[in-house]
């Protein structure tokens, strides 16, 4: 339980995740509240992207224990006994987390509205009139209320980011995961996007964010987590740590960064 009593969206209890004889986690353990906005920095490397698949179980956990809104993440509990859960159940919990990946991984046959309806529709069973109206709203959120017809070839790498951002929350997902959403995009496309991300904060939306973009993560985040070869090196307030680290590493990377 969270300091208020309530259920932690994300609870991380000694997690570790290696491939091979790579350890890529070395025991992360960290607490989102709802609605809180969660910021990972770090170096590339230092195990943050493998930490968000944790969370949605794209990657699974070797020890340790993740949770999403009180329970386990692509694991089931039985009379004392922790099972895997079969890949249809691991998929249906998926769809509670919405997950904003750094390349769009929008369908290219399909238009932006088509990408938008494609899980509602199919994996929800949602009338499909009432998945486009829905859509349409989304599209309009995002900033993009007239791109409805418009395939992925035929928009920016900020509109295709904005896109996938709307998709993810057809699926009115309880927690939002980003992984890297602006890294690919050209310096003057960032903005719109961060826009929209600082939105859904606003909003309540509870999200974990791996980025690079400082300015974001002192404005918008509610915890700061800096990770290193696998560890959490420092956490805190943003505008604490990123004014006055405590640890030689963060300080070191927070001076290339800035």
């Amino acid at each position: 339980m969270t300091e208020s009593g309530t259920t932690p969206m994300v609870e991380a209890i000694n997690v570790h995740k290696r491939f091979g004889k790579n350890e890529v986690l070395k025991g992360i353990t960290l607490t989102v509240a709802p609605g809180e906005v969660m910021v990972l920095l770090g170096p590339s490397g230092s195990g943050k992207s493998t930490f968000l698949r944790c969370i949605n179980h794209l990657d699974r956990l070797n020890a340790g224990e993740l949770r999403v809104d009180g329970s386990l993440v692509g694991f089931r509990e039985s009379k004392g006994k922790i099972y895997e859960q079969k890949e249809s159940e691991i998929a249906a919990d998926r769809t509670r987390i919405g997950m904003v990946f750094q390349g769009f991984n929008l369908f290219p046959h399909m238009s932006a509205m088509q990408n938008i309806i494609e899980a509602p529709t199919r994996v929800l069973k949602v009338n499909k009139k009432q998945a486009e109206a829905e859509a349409q709203a989304l599209l309009e959120q995002v900033g993009l209320g007239d791109r409805g017809d418009a395939y992925p070839n035929q928009l920016s790498g900020g509109q295709k980011q904005r896109v996938a951002i709307a998709r993810a929350l057809a699926m009115k997902p309880k927690l939002m995961l980003f992984d890297e959403p602006t890294s690919a995009l050209d310096p003057e496309l960032v903005g719109d996007v961060l826009d929209v991300m600082r939105k859904l904060a606003e909003d309540g939306m509870t999200m974990v964010v791996v980025t690079h973009e400082i300015g974001f993560a002192r404005e918008v985040g509610d915890q700061l987590v800096f990770m290193d070869e696998g560890v959490v090196v420092e956490s805190g307030d943003p505008a604490t740590v990123i004014a006055n680290p405590q640890h030689e590493r963060t300080k070191a990377f927070l001076s290339k960064v800035l």
